[in-house]
């Protein structure tokens, strides 16, 4: 590993002033488990590593009906998996955080650097898409919150700028929301997702997001419009599913080929509307 100047920020403020006086030679280190990898694997090799684990408030979770849910930087994938407020009202968030890794890995990793690593099939990025969560983000210009559908802009790439850290996501709370969450693998546990996806019924109304089937997790507004107001019937809920196939366009690689991808989702929709009609 080459070396590397460790610098603990106390404050936010503070962090957000060393990423501009070190801009483009600096790493956040938050969880640590994908930036521990790339440092070990030289893949990155910056002066400086900034290390935010420590700063008071980023490591909490509060939820209210009328705010809603909100996630610090640095709360862990088992904090949020157990928590009970997220077991209550966000379950198939729960799920999700519960799938990433082994619980070791759950220990470190956190929902933010899994969003922020911005890799297709992030687990918690497609309840988060559903739910249409917002990523609180603090520069030097001040705050600002960008919708999740808009932070993730391509594989590994976000609209964060250099100066720029994200210190929380905002979930809000939907009354009456019920969801599904699904993780395909090639094995059951401590795997990358094949396929993952979220199927979120509001009333009448569905919301549909799936990982690993395109450059960033992606929503099917085309399928969810065509159920729109409707009553769940067999038929209605094959043609959905198929539909859903139409909206997503997966590829080949080393865990799944395009065809069997296409397979999954097309199952994970029927199965998940079955469940919730």
């Amino acid at each position: 590993m080459k070396e590397f100047q460790y610098l603990r920020p106390e404050i936010v403020e503070e962090a957000v002033a060393l990423r501009c006086e070190h801009e483009g030679r600096s790493v956040l280190l938050n969880g640590g488990t994908d930036i521990v990898i790339q440092l070990r694997e030289r893949l990155i090799a910056p002066e400086f590593v900034i290390d935010i684990k420590h700063i008071p408030g980023l490591n909490q979770i509060t939820f209210s009906k009328e705010e809603g849910l909100y996630i610090g930087a640095c709360v862990t994938m088992n904090d949020i998996s157990d928590n009970e407020d997220v077991r209550k009202y966000y379950p198939f968030l729960s799920e999700a955080a519960h799938s990433v890794g082994s619980k070791q890995v759950r220990n470190r990793a956190t929902l933010v650097g899994n969003i922020v690593n911005a890799s297709p099939l992030c687990d918690t990025g497609t309840p988060l898409y559903v739910c249409e969560a917002n990523i609180c983000i603090v520069g030097k210009e001040g705050k600002r919150e960008i919708p999740i559908t808009e932070f993730i802009t391509f594989v590994r790439k976000t609209v964060l700028k250099p100066d720029e850290i994200v210190v929380g996501v905002k979930v809000p709370y939907i009354e009456g929301a019920k969801g599904i969450f699904t993780k395909i693998s090639r094995r059951k546990e401590v795997d990358l997702a094949t396929i993952c996806g979220t199927v979120l019924k509001i009333g009448d109304n569905y919301r549909m997001a799936f990982g690993a089937v395109a450059p960033t997790p992606i929503r099917l507004p085309e399928t969810e419009s065509l159920l729109q107001e409707k009553k769940l019937t067999p038929e209605l809920i094959d043609e959905a599913a198929k539909h859903a196939c139409t909206e997503v366009s997966p590829i080949s690689d080393i865990r799944a080929s395009k065809e069997y991808r296409l397979d999954v989702v097309e199952v994970t929709v029927r199965r998940s509307l079955e469940q919730l009609a």
